[in-house]
């Protein structure tokens, strides 16, 4: 049972408004035109509460992202596979949406289908949501008439992407967490532990070792400075953050994910698994290959990557093969054979989709080797550092109290 602020005309053209319960808008209307009266509007009252869950689930739900697209498609897949029309579809998805802002995004792709746009057409206003691997497979999918089929391999691939950017997020936070713990420890001993011995070794420098005397002006500095130093952090950590958002910035970025020990196989293999991935899917889809090359270097997430995928889609455009501009060094000389031999034999559909599943699986065995190796590195750096400090404080405490003794 719910209110219902109404606004009606009666017989006798006089204009009246209330609110009234009912069990919803329906009833309440029923009610009313009962009653002869013309309904002008009829609106659900919202309670204090409401309108404060309401507000909050907002704040909570203010931008979509891909988990919201997976279950979309999901949902849409098995939809129309049973036999439901594609606006039918829509609708029941935007009801039983609770994420308010992707609702919006489904109430205006269901508004675009029955103003008589397709699909495809619809989704290409929201190009954050819906990137152009979605929107071109959508599209030939409309044109072979493998709507619920297409649907199911877009998920799978947004289901395998997010899992594969999850674990590599995983992987990369790992050492920054430990760093930062190792950094906030070494602050800590410099600015709470170390000036509680001053008293002690204040007058005594020229018989203290080189590293107490050291950690000491360092800590010393870092009392007397901290507003400036914490000021510099934060406008060098501005700056460069400011400079990885440019064009040279990110492109230096890029190449050091390439080029640094360790973690360098685990993104080399991100990489290729998720251009060929895309490439594979975009191509057994039916979409036309210089398309399939464009959106290819697009997802691909490396601009070295990106400028590879360039050069076949010049490359192809001229009518040469796929594999001639591949022999770069980003891609192992294995994998251009295999791309030149399913270009020869018809197959490369085929053998995109083998070659990014066994570099996901690499990725994966990369992603556990990245994070064991620097467990125990992060791990014994940090303990040298504590280390350090510990015998730096202890060492001339030692000393002293031998020649006192």
């Amino acid at each position: 049972m719910g209110n219902y602020r109404y606004q009606v005309r009666s017989s006798n053209g006089q204009t009246q408004a209330g609110v009234i319960a009912a069990d919803s808008a329906q009833t309440a209307s029923a009610i009313l035109r009962n009653q002869g009266a013309h309904i002008l509007s009829l609106t659900p009252e919202k309670t204090q509460r409401t309108s404060a869950l309401s507000t909050l689930s907002k704040l909570n739900s203010r931008k979509a992202g891909q988990k919201q697209v997976l279950d979309f498609t999901t949902q849409l897949a098995v939809m129309i596979r049973a036999g439901i029309s594609l606006r039918s579809a829509l609708e029941g998805i935007a009801d039983q949406t609770t994420h308010v802002k992707f609702k919006e995004v489904i109430d205006q792709l269901r508004a675009d289908v029955e103003g008589g746009k397709s699909f495809s057409e619809a989704l290409e206003k929201h190009p954050k949501l819906f990137g152009p691997l979605y929107v071109n497979m959508v599209k030939a999918s409309e044109m072979s008439g493998s709507f619920s089929e297409m649907l199911d391999r877009i998920a799978g691939y947004i289901a395998q992407q997010m899992e594969t950017k999850k674990m590599v997020v995983g992987a990369s936070i790992y050492p920054a967490i430990i760093g930062i713990l190792a950094t906030c420890v070494t602050v800590f001993l410099l600015t709470f532990v170390l000036p509680k011995f001053y008293s002690i070794f204040e007058g005594k420098e020229e018989v203290l070792p080189l590293a107490t005397v050291f950690l000491m002006n360092l800590s010393k500095f870092i009392v007397a400075q901290w507003p400036f130093l914490i000021g510099g952090v934060a406008v060098v950590g501005g700056l460069l953050f400011a400079a990885l958002k440019t064009e040279t910035g990110g492109f230096w970025l890029d190449r050091m994910k390439l080029t640094v020990p360790v973690m360098n196989a685990m993104f080399r293999s991100l990489y290729i698994a998720r251009s060929l991935q895309t490439m594979g899917q975009l191509i057994n889809a039916g979409v036309p290959m210089l398309d399939t090359l464009t959106i290819t270097g697009q997802v691909s997430g490396n601009r070295l990557f990106k400028i590879m995928w360039q050069k076949v889609h010049s490359s192809v455009k001229q009518g040469k093969k796929i594999a001639a501009p591949l022999n770069d060094g980003l891609l192992p000389k294995a994998v251009v054979q295999m791309i030149s031999a399913g270009e020869e034999s018809g197959k490369l559909g085929e053998v995109l989709d083998e070659i990014s599943t066994y570099y996901a699986k690499a990725l994966k065995d990369h992603i556990k080797t990245v994070t064991g190796m620097i467990e125990p590195i992060m791990i014994l750096v940090m303990g040298g550092i504590v280390g350090f400090i510990a015998m730096a404080i202890i060492l001339p405490i030692f000393k002293m109290s031998q020649l006192v003794s």
